[in-house]
């Protein structure tokens, strides 16, 4: 490891804590006596997903996270609930045992964690990933989530 400050490459590690999926360290340089933070992760096997035409694109938690914040807008939800949901989603996806994920998975997932957050937010999510052309299917799907 390089010292930020003077590039030397001799540091010895002052601490070193887990956080979740990373391990925090604080480092000193052994020449200028600085001290800086590094963070090691677990590198994953990159996930794949399946688009609808077919193709394939690395998945992309900023895309996951923008999707769900459109569908959340204007609604009483923080952002540390859909961070939450991002989270649940992509270790869902992580502790499976494929490497490529469909499209109609990852919908699934975000219509299940959305469903149980809002409504609103479940249903504006639900007619962009299911196209809805209209108004009838916006009816038919309020109704199967009315009591």
């Amino acid at each position: 490891m390089k010292c930020p400050f003077c590039k030397n490459s001799g540091d010895r590690v002052v601490d070193s804590r887990s956080s979740g999926d990373s391990i925090r360290r604080r480092r000193e340089c052994g020449a200028c006596k600085r001290r800086f933070t590094t963070y090691e992760y677990v590198e994953m096997a990159p996930l794949t997903v399946i688009k609808r035409d077919g193709s394939r694109e690395p998945f992309n938690r900023g895309k996951l996270l923008s999707g769900l914040q459109t569908a959340c807008i204007k609604r009483p939800i923080t952002r540390a609930q859909i961070d939450s949901v991002v989270s649940d989603i992509e270790n869902e996806l992580a502790s499976g045992d494929d490497q490529e994920v469909g499209y109609e998975m990852l919908g699934n997932l975000i219509m299940e964690r959305l469903f149980l957050l809002d409504e609103v937010a479940y249903v504006r999510f639900a007619s962009v990933y299911r196209r809805f052309k209209e108004m009838g299917q916006f009816m038919d799907e309020i109704k199967q989530i009315s009591p």
